[in-house]
């Protein structure tokens, strides 16, 4: 599993050796608070891409938060991309001080993934979720049950990194791909699946529970 058991998410290891590179040449040079500021940058790069161990909660039919963060929008949609339908959407939002490291909501395979190119809006906004860059992962678990989990980019963010392919079979609270400096991801349940959070709740990956289905 790419990234386990690291303090620090590998696509973090050039940006921190960047900065501490030349935070140490500012040093060197004498220019104490260009060096000083340099660190700060190097210290907080470090936190952005800490990777922090994460418990799924036990118990069947459960779909777990994809990100850290604070949920913007709950609500019924029509899903497009793949003619899901009248679905449910989760979308939350990622600060640049949220870990961006993102986790799998729901054991099952990869059946499909999409990746479109697009704008750098604000990820805040309801528009990112149409016009923003992004990337999405269709699982089926074993039940036969979908749902769509889309990583968007935002004003800042300009990376999006997933994974998995096509077939893998991944699971529940697995690490899955981050989105560099601040961003949202985006849930599509469907409409027999139990929504577990409200607008302005926050999420931890790995961890909350987003939504339950009562048939198992």
């Amino acid at each position: 599993m790419r990234n386990a058991n690291l303090p620090v998410a590998q696509e973090g290891y050039p940006f921190i050796g960047l900065f501490a590179f030349i935070t140490l040449i500012f040093a060197l040079l004498g220019w104490g608070f260009l060096a000083v500021i340099l660190l700060a940058l190097t210290l907080f790069t470090i936190y952005f891409f800490r990777n922090p161990e994460r418990n799924p909660p036990p118990g069947e039919g459960l779909v777990i938060a994809p990100a850290d963060g604070e949920v913007i929008f709950v609500g019924n949609v029509e899903e497009n991309h793949y003619s899901m339908g009248p679905v449910q959407k989760i979308s939350i939002f990622m600060s640049v001080f949220n870990v961006h490291i993102n986790r799998v909501p729901l054991s099952g395979k990869v059946v499909d993934m999409f990746y479109r190119r697009g704008e750098f809006f604000n990820a805040s906004l309801d528009k990112a979720s149409e016009q923003n860059e992004q990337g999405g992962i269709l699982l089926e678990d074993e039940k036969g049950r979908r749902i769509l989990f889309v990583q968007i980019a935002g004003l800042i963010a300009r990376r999006i990194v997933t994974y998995p392919v096509i077939g893998d079979l991944l699971r529940v609270g697995q690490r899955y791909g981050l989105i560099r400096f601040g961003s949202r991801v985006d849930v599509y349940l469907p409409t027999d699946c139990s929504i577990q959070v409200s607008l302005g709740d926050k999420t931890i990956a790995g961890e909350s529970i987003l939504g339950r289905w009562n048939d198992n």
